[in-house]
């Protein structure tokens, strides 16, 4: 598969779930993205054929070294994106949902300028 904007969705809440709780199954993704079960289903085994997903033996999904990678740059490019949104006055939802849209397109060049800007700035931490 080929990292399109839902197996980016898929990677970063497999991150997200996995630093409130290390047993995240398939289910508690389903439920977090509000996502039936077999799309759930057929997306994790998408994930685990190009090798950024494996599950334990009881079943527990974990990011592999190259999907943590990736999950971790997708949830930076969100939150260094929702502060900005943020900090230019856009209320705190809607920020958050613009950077999710953005998050997927944005280039690495684009979004290292935004960084670096907000730490010339002061403004990448609150």
């Amino acid at each position: 598969m080929s990292m399109q904007e839902s197996g980016e969705m898929y990677l970063e809440t497999i991150y997200i779930l996995t630093r409130k709780s290390p047993a995240v199954r398939s289910v508690d993704v389903g439920e977090y993205m509000g996502y039936s079960k077999p799309s759930v289903s057929r997306a994790i085994g998408l994930l685990k054929k190009d090798g950024l997903v494996q599950t334990d033996e009881f079943g527990h999904l974990k990011l592999t070294p190259a999907g943590e990678e990736q999950a971790r740059g997708i949830y930076e490019r969100h939150t260094v994106l929702t502060k900005l949104f943020i900090r230019l006055g856009v209320d705190e939802q809607t920020a958050a949902d613009d950077a999710c849209r953005i998050e997927h397109y944005i280039s690495e060049a684009t979004f290292e300028a935004i960084k670096a800007h907000m730490h010339k700035y002061g403004t990448e931490e609150e």
